[in-house]
């Protein structure tokens, strides 16, 4: 065969890929817009708080993760709101000894392994939250998932920790939820999960799930109204910065879109640009803050965030959380630096770092990691 001929064979080859490329990105819907839900119905909530009742007065929540790859979000937020409003003994926890990395940033030393929480806590856990993992199968998780719920544990799966809720078993012939791009995954594995839109947060029996990674944010706070009443969890939501945390949400709203496809395409294909940004650790920082302004970074596709120190060792956060640097510095260069969070409250974080976003990569980029996010927003993508 003539090198001609080779040629244009790749040549059409390429123009093939490309076609059915172009086709299936002209397949996609080009705007998603949020739209306001209805309220919730005041018996649908009283259920909601009824079921999320503790077995103690002092409830023992657990926050469970895999040292190699816990969802940063789902693990930080729900530790630094429980701890913050005092209203149950809170323990972060991990598969085996050792740090845990956080994905797409942060590494977090656990304040204990599943099995020393074991060995002080025979009588398990009031809640178990199971944030998304990098593997949503690990044997040591489901099995451990499984007996604290034999243990009359409320097991709350936040976003894609669904998925692994799901595969210990828990989830079969409830209602639930999960992040938007996971729902199709779940559904076909576990074809008996009765799939609930519209609700940032659904609660059947013993277990809860919960929509995207900032749906965390309203579900603790529900928590914390199951467990201290109404008035605990608006002093919890005045310090936080948010204004309401119920269920309303427009899953319709969240989709693979062309605007989404292709901010994907062009950021991972500008990776001669992708920047390091720094995040400087203070000992008493907020832990929700922190973990929302390094997701979001980290979930460009044009950046990714990195912690500093002036010298080794942990960092202790404002509720306890112990934080390794990804670096021993003593600055980072200020045009890579991202702002601090410390004179906002932490549910206004994401805001000033999404606008942080818009000024250095532009809307699209926004909407791309808010969509990755499951942050509700009123404005369509253009």
């Amino acid at each position: 065969m003539s090198l001609r001929i080779v040629l244009w064979s790749v040549l059409g080859v390429l123009l093939i890929v490309a076609a059915a490329g172009a086709i299936w990105l002209l397949s996609l819907p080009s705007t998603s817009l949020a739209a306001m839900q209805p309220a919730i119905d005041a018996r649908e909530a009283e259920a909601t708080l009824a079921a999320l009742k503790p077995k103690r007065p002092r409830p023992l929540i657990a926050i469970i993760g895999v040292n190699d790859g816990t969802e940063t979000t789902d693990y930080l937020m729900p530790y630094g709101i429980l701890r913050r409003a005092d209203v149950a003994d809170v323990v972060a926890l991990a598969t085996q000894p050792g740090p845990v990395q956080l994905h797409p940033a942060l590494r977090v030393e656990p304040d204990a392994t599943i099995a020393s929480f074991d060995a002080e806590h025979p009588e398990g856990a009031d809640y178990v939250i199971v944030p998304a993992m990098m593997r949503d199968d690990d044997p040591d998780v489901l099995k451990w998932i499984r007996e604290q719920s034999a243990k009359r544990a409320m097991v709350i799966g936040v976003c894609v920790g669904a998925t692994v809720v799901g595969n210990s078993g828990l989830l079969d012939n409830k209602r639930a939820t999960t992040h938007w791009y996971s729902l199709n995954e779940l559904r076909q594995k576990h074809p008996t999960i009765r799939y609930v839109a519209d609700r940032r947060y659904v609660v059947d029996q013993n277990v809860a799930t919960t929509t995207g990674i900032t749906a965390s944010m309203p579900m603790m706070l529900t928590l914390i109204e199951a467990i201290a009443g109404r008035d605990k969890a608006e002093a919890v939501a005045r310090d936080l910065g948010l204004d309401h945390w119920d269920a309303r949400h427009d899953s319709g709203a969240f989709k693979f879109t062309r605007p989404f496809a292709l901010t994907a395409i062009g950021n991972t294909m500008a990776f001669f640009n992708h920047e390091q940004l720094g995040i400087p650790l203070t000992p008493g920082m907020d832990e929700v803050s922190l973990a929302l302004a390094a997701d979001a970074w980290s979930r460009t596709f044009r950046s990714g965030a990195v912690t500093f120190a002036a010298k080794d060792g942990a960092v202790v956060s404002r509720d306890g959380i112990r934080i390794l640097p990804d670096r021993v510095a003593a600055d980072w260069p200020a045009d890579r630096k991202v702002r601090a969070m410390a004179d906002i409250p932490p549910a206004k974080a994401l805001d000033r770092t999404l606008a942080d976003i818009t000024a250095r990569y532009g809307a699209r980029t926004t909407d791309f990691v808010a969509m990755q996010l499951e942050y509700p927003r009123a404005r369509p993508t253009p």
